[in-house]
Formats: structure tokens, C-alpha cells, sequence
């Protein structure tokens, strides 16, 4: 019997991938547990519909990501914080404060949790941060710290 795997099965496939088992094992194990399909011609082909779809939206979603790069990399965002007299922040800057001074000033859209800076940032002036875009993207933004 021809099954096409819906869920990653350990020792058999990946999922997407078709595979010949034994009428028992597919019928009561993979298919009974919701672990693959039957292999028809109407299953393959929603699958391969699928997949072909799925392609494309990630083809446009990489060439949105490269856009929102090239924005990211020259814009400088500036976030103002109060300062005490040595010139230190009371607190640090946040990711979520960057994620929304991002949206405030340059109406792009980013997830706080793609923002990545491994030094606190508790003193005025630029610094660079790395953000994650996905798809294996990165870009480099200026922050600039003011004092209130």
C-alpha cells in the first residue's frame, strides 16, 4: 500500500514524502493515528497544489523581508529616555520600546523577539542592533539613545 506522510514518522519519512508499507501498518498505524493518507491521485495532487502554494508564499514573503532589510538598514530610529546626571539611562532600553518606536516613526511592523542586541543599552548616543528577519536574513539598525 502507498501512503503519503502527513507528520514526520521516526524510521519510515518525513512528511510530503510517499512511501510503500504494509496494508496493516498503513491502514491501522499511520492512517488510523492521522500520520499519513492514502496515496491516491487526489491526495497527491492537493499535495503537490500545496506545496507549490506554500513555494510561492514564501517567495513573496522573501522578497518583503529583502525590502523591509534595505528600509531597515538606513533608517536610524531615535528613542528618547530620561537620563540621570553621570549620563546613564535609568533603565535600559527595551526591545519592546524599539519594536514600537520602529512602528512609530517608520511604520514597519517588526516582532520584539527578532530583535537581537547582547549589550543592555544604558547609555545615550548610536548603537547597532541585529534584527532577525527570517529566512535567514539579518539587518543591522541604528538606534539613536537621546536624553529626555
Amino acid at each position: 500500500m502507498k501512503v503519503l506522510l502527513t507528520k514526520d514518522v521516526k524510521g519510515l519519512g518525513k512528511a510530503g514524502e510517499i512511501k510503500e508499507v504494509k496494508d496493516g501498518y498503513g491502514q491501522n498505524f499511520l492512517i488510523g493515528k492521522g500520520f499519513a493518507k492514502a496515496a491516491t491521485n487526489a491526495v497527491i495532487n492537493q499535495h503537490n497544489a500545496q506545496e507549490k502554494k506554500k513555494a510561492e508564499n514564501d517567495a513573496a514573503e522573501l522578497v518583503h523581508l529583502k525590502e523591509v532589510k534595505e528600509k531597515l538598514t538606513e533608517l536610524t530610529t531615535t528613542i528618547k529616555k530620561k537620563v540621570g546626571e553621570n549620563g546613564h539611562l535609568f533603565g535600559s532600553v527595551t526591545k519592546d520600546e524599539i519594536a514600537h518606536a520602529v512602528k512609530g516613526q517608520h511604520n514597519i511592523e517588526i516582532d520584539k523577539k527578532h530583535i537581537i542586541h547582547r549589550l543592555s543599552m544604558k547609555e545615550t548616543g548610536m548603537h547597532e542592533i541585529d534584527l532577525k528577519l527570517g529566512h535567514g536574513l539579518h539587518a543591522m539598525m541604528k538606534i539613536d539613545i537621546v536624553a529626555e
